[in-house]
């Protein structure tokens, strides 16, 4: 059985940092794409990261307004996906999701993600 659980979320000042996991069960992270993904009051959901394999090699999508300050990786012998978010703003404030889109892309678009977790919420306040 599939399952994503994130971990990691929590209250955070401006300028502080928080790392997500993503522990996946039920399939291996080598054969499919895991994006993070968030959601905000009044906003929409939107991209943030996602990390896939291209020709045997690892690869990574930022959303611009994280391009800098959130790094996204894998631990394949772990089976988890994280996510560093650095230099974290106010605006970063939401609620975080990881999702498995089964296979390899190099697209980040919500809508090819089939399987999502409980999401994690992070707050940036001071």
């Amino acid at each position: 059985q599939l399952q994503l659980v994130e971990s990691g979320g929590g209250l955070v000042q401006p300028g502080g940092s928080l790392r997500l996991s993503c522990a996946a069960s039920g399939f291996t992270l080598d054969s499919s794409s895991i994006g993070w993904f968030r959601t905000a009051p009044g906003k929409e959901r939107e991209a943030v990261s996602c990390i896939s394999t291209v020709d045997g090699s690892p690869y990574s999508y930022y959303a611009p307004f994280v391009k800098g300050r959130f790094t996204i990786s894998r631990d394949n012998a772990k089976n988890t996906v994280y996510l560093q978010m650095n230099s974290l703003k106010p605006e970063d404030t939401g609620v975080y999701y990881c999702a498995e889109e089964p296979k390899l892309s190099t697209m980040c678009f919500y809508a090819n993600f089939g399987s999502w977790g409980q999401g994690a919420q992070v707050t940036v306040s001071s």
